[in-house]
């Protein structure tokens, strides 16, 4: 299996994946297609003889936000300067294989390779740990509570200082 750039062909299994991964918190399949028109370079998916298996979604964002949960953004926002990881799921028979890790180092490579100085996303479903591990802390951003909310209890904004 290997990471590869999404294409629309592709979004019945990420909403499947989606759908597996992430009960608590649907989204509609027009959010990830909308998600790869705007930004292909950040939309991937890990692929072998079986099918997609994971994927990944990421874009440029403003540092300290988060788009809302299930929601057309229209367009990326001009001040972007941080790179926002919008999900990363994988279908439970690739979990602990290091595909994860594999395409947060690239999601990271890609980040500095356009110049952001950080990345952000929204922990949840208790992957806190996952995420602290590749080197993101829990930001403390009081204006982005009630779109933490929509995420669930758990859920934790965290970013990750590009070197």
């Amino acid at each position: 299996m290997n990471w590869r750039a999404m294409t629309p062909a592709d979004l019945p299994a990420v909403s499947t994946i989606a759908a597996e991964v992430h009960p608590d918190f649907p989204e509609d399949e027009a959010v990830f297609a909308e998600r790869l028109r705007l930004y292909p370079a950040g939309c991937h998916v890990l692929a072998g003889g079986d099918g997609v298996a994971a994927y990944a979604i990421s874009h440029p964002w403003p540092a300290l936000s988060c788009p809302p949960l299930n929601a057309l953004v229209d367009a990326l926002p001009a001040d972007a300067t941080s790179y926002y990881i919008h999900d990363v799921a994988l279908s439970r028979a690739v979990r602990g294989a290091g595909h994860a890790s594999a395409i947060v180092a690239a999601l990271a490579g890609h980040a500095r390779s356009i110049g952001c100085a950080a990345m952000s996303l929204v922990a949840v479903n208790g992957s806190a740990g996952f995420w602290s591990r590749h080197g993101f802390t829990q930001a403390k951003a009081p204006s982005l509570a009630t779109k933490l909310a929509s995420y669930g209890d758990d859920a934790l904004f965290m970013t990750r200082a590009l070197a």
